[in-house]
């Protein structure tokens, strides 16, 4: 059975009580979301076709079979439109695998049409079949501009194991009986080979959720697979539990939506998507499908948007929809990933504890636990020893932590190697784990005016190499967060150029906004969050490209706000009903010669503390719980407020941040420090949650397979272990 809005089981259909039993079968999208697919190919369509972008050819293909006078003439791809992109797969350079999905797209959807010439056609074809889909596969011998061939492709984050594994999956189904030229395995082979890697990546996010958390980035990159395996994939189970899959990821972007911004915390982001809604990678895609902003559309060659519309598989649960459109209060608590214990052992043969759940830390889980970036983590070093130095791997993929390798013997056998590394690991864990993704807890409060969210108590003191803390969203710019740099984007006094960019200086973090040069301890309870810095390492001249300033700054664009007031250590922002309160603990001051961020119109948004340990509290509010914006500011102004600094309690040679009491006038007396609980009038808050996620809408265990979703009268019921997907339909008319 094609995917879609599914019949309920025999057993459901004959409960009474049950509200899914008056489902329908739905073989394809409903109405409102064929209209929401019809409004995007209409923006996207108004503007010219950019040939090289392989996305924007699929846009206007489809924009010719689904609107009315729109064609698009033979030749309208130039036979060397895609050169660069068949260079890049040629070479395996990072990204390669994106192209291969993205060719796929167009095989898929649009094979033959003749705005590509036959010729064009051929040459997508061999990209495809001497592509190299997995990291263990030979590297073809080759030369490109007279040197060899390196691997230099990234397989195993959340987002690209899933492409990698994709993009072998429908290349397998599509050229079955072809010739694979790298493993000369043969396409249903390799359609084979991915199939049980493909379900495992599946099972694992229905168990324990996303790695790259909340991401306005990545989640995007995890949407569009899911979207094709739905589409095109021949195998209903591989579809179903795709399609699965999409509904919690679209469920996670409706609980962190507000006004169309994902701001959320975020497992991976930078400051050239975060900084507004219409620059989230997941925008359009959201816009399509929720209709939450009065933004217009961003980008007319967005691939996530183009693959919802031509989408004839994909129906998204109403409740769904619904839950992103719910102004009503609501405070969703998730938790997600699973522990890896990064710190370093008292001694070199101290036995890590076992991981949960019956996973090893062998290469048969390797994916899932490179997945997380944990190749650093103490665990995990003996496994990543083993794989890298089979597979080549310290002059390509991991070339940042080759110094590892180059600082030991590897032909002592894994317990010389861990014995050697023990002294240097326990100098230098904080950097070599600068990437990892470990259990998170996050916690989002979210009214119709203002949206609070944070990571709880993650991972304090260390690199968060893009990790975005905590967010106060008011509306699509109108928003508010701290971080700690690590290094100014330009030198005192040197001027701003028209060329300076954002995303070649800040990226892949930290930088200046994007990332954590140290994580902060952060207690969030309700519209109210404590966020401690204290950094809890001493940067390290092998890793030169970690290390913090003496400072932390907040990113609080006036621009994007239609007041803004400072007193008493507060400054206030208030966007139409929402308001924020941001407290800094260390003095505060407008840092004005530094690049724009996002449309900042010469107005200050650079909000700077000095120090490298600093107290800020954050705490949101609108309209229907004040009586007006003054009345917030004085009553928050009014409060009373404690900041007692913290010495190096626990003997590691960093100062501990700081013990806060803060009286909030709308959640009673908090207090919380380095190492003291969130208490709210003396109860404790727990930092860590038991439930996979928690919220009015579902409330599903950790480790389990069964969602239950609800709102008002609209229900989705999701079962990783029987593979059901059932939903109540849309109202009559949509």
């Amino acid at each position: 059975m094609r995917v879609g809005l599914l019949v309920p089981s025999l057993a459901l259909a004959c409960s009474l009580a049950d509200p899914l039993a008056a489902g329908e079968p739905a073989g394809s999208v409903p109405q409102w979301q064929q209209e929401r697919q019809l409004a995007y190919l209409r923006f996207a369509c108004a503007r010219p076709l950019d040939p090289t972008q392989q996305s924007q050819v699929l846009i206007h293909l489809t924009c010719e079979r689904r609107l009315d006078g729109f064609a698009l003439a033979p030749g309208s791809v130039p036979d060397d439109a895609w050169d660069d992109r068949f260079a890049r797969m040629l070479r395996l350079q990072d990204m390669s695998d994106l192209n291969a999905l993205r060719f796929l797209s167009l095989v898929y959807a649009h094979s033959g049409h003749p705005a590509l010439s036959p010729e064009l056609w051929q040459r997508v074809d061999e990209a495809l079949l001497s592509f190299k889909y997995w990291s263990s596969d030979p590297t073809p011998e080759r030369v490109f501009d007279g040197a060899p061939v390196t691997d230099s492709m990234w397989y195993w984050s959340e987002n690209h194991s899933l492409i990698f594994r994709t993009a072998e999956y429908l290349a397998g189904q599509r050229y079955a009986e072809e010739t694979f030229a790298v493993t000369g395995l043969t396409g249903e082979e390799h359609r084979e080979r991915a199939r049980p890697q493909l379900l495992a990546w599946l099972d694992h996010r229905a168990r324990w959720g996303f790695t790259e958390w909340h991401s306005d980035v990545y989640y995007a990159l995890d949407l569009e697979p899911l979207l094709m395996l739905v589409e095109w994939a021949e195998d209903e189970e591989v579809s179903t539990r795709a399609a699965m899959l999409l509904d919690l990821l679209w469920l996670d972007v409706a609980l962190h939506l507000h006004h169309g911004n994902s701001g959320g915390t975020h497992g991976r982001s930078y400051i050239k998507d975060k900084a507004a809604a219409e620059l989230n990678d997941t925008f359009d895609g959201s816009k399509l499908l929720f209709d939450d902003t009065r933004t217009d559309w961003a980008d007319p060659a967005s691939q996530l948007a183009g693959l919802l519309s031509l989408s004839t598989a994909y129906a998204l649960p109403w409740v769904i929809r619904e839950i992103a459109r719910d102004d009503a209060p609501m405070v969703d608590r998730e938790r997600m990933n699973l522990p890896v214990d990064e710190h370093p052992p008292s001694a070199w043969d101290t036995p890590a504890p076992p991981p949960p759940y019956e996973l090893t830390y062998t290469e048969a889980d390797l994916p899932l636990w490179w997945s997380m970036n944990a190749f650093a983590a103490w665990p995990l070093l003996p496994l990543t020893f083993a794989v890298a130095g089979r597979d080549g791997l310290w002059d390509s993929q991991l070339a940042d932590l080759a110094v590892l390798a180059e600082l030991v013997d590897a032909t002592k056998g894994p317990a010389g190697i861990m014995e050697d590394l023990h002294l240097l690991y326990r100098s230098l864990w904080t950097s070599l784990n600068a990437r990892l993704l470990e259990e998170v807890h996050t916690t989002t409060y979210r009214t119709g005016a203002t949206m609070l969210s944070s990571a709880q108590d993650y991972r304090k003191g260390s690199i968060g190499r893009q990790i975005h803390s905590w967010q106060a969203t008011l509306d699509e710019r109108a928003i508010v967060f701290t971080q700690q740099p690590r290094r100014l984007p330009l030198a005192t006094g040197e001027p701003i150029t028209p060329e300076f960019d954002w995303r070649a200086f800040d990226e892949p973090g930290p930088g200046y906004w994007t990332g954590e040069a140290s994580l902060p301890r952060t207690g969030q309870i309700d519209n109210v969050a404590i966020v401690l810095y204290a950094p809890q390492y001493t940067p390290a001249p092998l890793f030169a490209d970690y290390g913090y300033r003496d400072e932390t700054h907040a990113y609080f664009p006036v621009a994007h706000f239609d007041e803004v007031v400072q007193h008493d250590g507060w400054t206030f922002g208030r966007r139409g009903d929402g308001y924020v309160a941001l407290y800094s603990h260390n003095p505060t001051s407008w840092r004005l010669d530094r690049p724009a961020v996002y449309r900042n119109d010469g107005l200050p948004f650079d909000l700077v503390a000095a120090g490298d340990q600093n107290a800020w509290i954050v705490e949101v509010g609108d309209a229907a719980a004040w009586q007006d914006f003054a009345t917030f500011r004085a009553a928050i102004a009014a409060a009373e407020l404690s900041v007692v600094p913290v010495a190096d309690r626990d003997g590691d040679g960093h100062g501990d941040a700081f013990d806060v009491t803060y009286a909030s006038p709308s959640r009673g007396t908090i207090t919380f420090g380095w190492h003291a609980p969130l208490t709210v009038d003396g109860a404790e808050v727990p930092l860590r949650h038991q439930q996979r996620i928690d919220n009015p809408f579902v409330r599903a265990p950790f480790d389990g397979r069964r969602y239950e979703i609800a709102r008002g009268g609209d229900r989705l019921r999701l079962d990783f272990t029987t593979g059901e997907r059932s939903a109540t339909p849309p109202p009559a008319g949509r």
